[in-house]
């Protein structure tokens, strides 16, 4: 065991020691890029926002705000969420994964991860493509008096926003294996995956990357957030296998505290304000559509959602209305800076309808064990709204210059939206399974089953979340 604990210490070592080493070679060309003033923002974030150069102190307010917004939603937010639905004795292994994800992979993203998603130094080159560069690494090219071309914001606040994206994507995985997987196989997957899988996603489409310059449109994480998190949460699901007992008569996989579901879906639904309003960088029009776009979309899906499980199953559920919520938030995501009010309540209502089908129909047809629908929310809620930005964008919201969809006659966006969403899935899934192999040979991933049938609050973590009464 301990020579098992010391291997993977030691990867994560050279994992962090790698961008570190990169640094070095390109030290040079970092001390010219220090002298800058200005990044790059994505273009479609910035386009309708006049020039700035100084600090807007009404888009700095509203951005640090959006990003405590964003912080909620994982901590305690998705903690609380996940932590419902889940048997009381593995809640806490829900929070301790949240609570290791908040700390890890903040620190790499300081260290190299915005740097390899918003650096410039590559961009010159093809690697620019794949990669941003070296030369914000442990954000050393930014001062107090940076600030992001056309909105007035300090980059550092930029840098802390896109922190908490970093922090919430791999935090969704966990509900597809959640009451089985072992911490230390966990601890290791987890941050090779927000390395290797969301670093690059994140840049190819928000940085700079080929399909931002396709022109994907993706305004606060379609792609790189929620295909990307839902398609590794399926691979990790069918890979891992399922629970033992799962669905088995006298094994019931019921929520251990429903009033925790909805706090956290509330916290949820507070905090996608941050996540997609605060994606314009500005306190503006943008933004107040992204606002109201968010909460027609979610309301939608989630009265779907309730209408459905009332018709199937003679009554409605607080698990099925927050699902529902849960879902519409994902599925307009995408489409937050692009869709009008009409746009938005198609998009909730349609992802509600697709994603009830494949967590009530699919996944008892198919026998994968996704725990807490990662996959069937986030990963066909993020399919859905992604394509559906291909055709319910309008220039109404984009500006007479701006991009629309399909049913306003640009047949072009909606094939550019399929391309990137294939991509993403493609990529996702590829990776997620390289890793799972790679994590699951050298350090393992499952628990065994005497380990599982105690929980994962005492086994991984020695605790228990609520002690008996004397």
């Amino acid at each position: 065991m301990k020579q098992k604990l010391f291997k993977y210490i030691t990867a994560l070592l050279l994992v962090l020691a790698l961008p570190t080493i990169t640094w070095a070679q390109d030290s040079l060309t970092s001390v010219t890029d220090t002298l800058k003033t200005t990044a790059v923002v994505p273009v479609e974030k910035i386009s309708i926002i006049e020039e700035a150069t100084t600090l807007n102190s009404g888009n700095t307010a509203w951005m640090i705000v959006a990003t405590i917004l964003v912080m909620l939603m994982t901590v305690p937010g998705l903690a609380l969420f996940y932590g419902g639905l889940v048997r009381q004795k593995n809640i806490l292994s829900i929070i301790m994964q949240c609570l290791f994800i908040t700390g890890v992979i903040s620190i790499i993203w300081v260290a190299f991860g915005y740097s390899w998603v918003f650096g410039t130094n590559y961009m010159d080159s093809s690697i620019g493509a794949i990669i941003g560069g070296s030369d914000k690494i442990f954000l050393s090219s930014l001062t107090l008096d940076t600030y992001m071309d056309g909105v007035g914001i300090p980059e550092i606040l930029f840098a802390v926003f896109q922190c908490m994206f970093a922090v919430i994507t791999p935090a969704l995985i966990i509900g597809a294996f959640a009451e089985r997987i072992k911490f230390s196989g966990y601890v290791v997957f987890i941050v090779l995956w927000s390395i290797v899988v969301y670093n690059p996603m994140a840049h190819w489409v928000w940085g700079g990357g080929w399909l931002m310059e396709m022109g994907a449109i993706d305004f606060a994480g379609g792609t790189v957030v929620h295909i990307n998190a839902g398609i590794s949460a399926l691979v990790m699901a069918i890979m891992l296998g399922r629970r033992k007992g799962y669905r088995t008569i006298g094994h019931p996989f019921t929520p251990h505290n429903i009033p925790f579901v909805f706090i956290g879906t509330a916290l949820l639904w507070l905090g996608w304000f941050g996540f997609n309003a605060g994606s314009g960088l500005a306190a503006n029009g943008l933004a107040a559509n992204a606002f109201l776009v968010t909460h027609l979309a979610t309301c939608a899906a989630a009265v779907v959602w309730m209408a459905m499980e009332w018709i199937m199953y003679k009554r409605p559920t607080i698990v099925g209305f927050c699902t529902g919520a849960v879902a519409g938030l994902v599925a307009i995501t995408p489409a937050a800076g692009t869709a009008d009010v009409l746009g938005a309540l198609a998009i909730g209502g349609i992802s509600a309808l697709i994603c009830f089908f494949m967590v009530a129909y699919v996944k008892p047809k198919l026998k994968y064990d996704d725990s807490l629908d990662a996959f069937g929310v986030h990963g066909i809620g993020g399919i859905v709204g992604s394509i559906l930005t291909g055709v319910f964008a309008t220039q109404a919201i984009t500006g007479a210059n701006g991009v629309q969809g399909a049913l306003y006659g640009d047949w072009n966006q909606l094939w550019i939206q399929v391309i990137a969403t294939a991509a993403s899935i493609v990529y996702s899934a590829v990776l997620t399974f390289i890793l799972f192999f790679i994590v699951n040979k050298t350090i393992g991933l499952r628990v065994n089953r005497e380990d599982e049938a105690v929980g994962l609050d005492i086994s991984q973590h020695g605790e228990i979340a609520y002690s008996e009464e004397e």
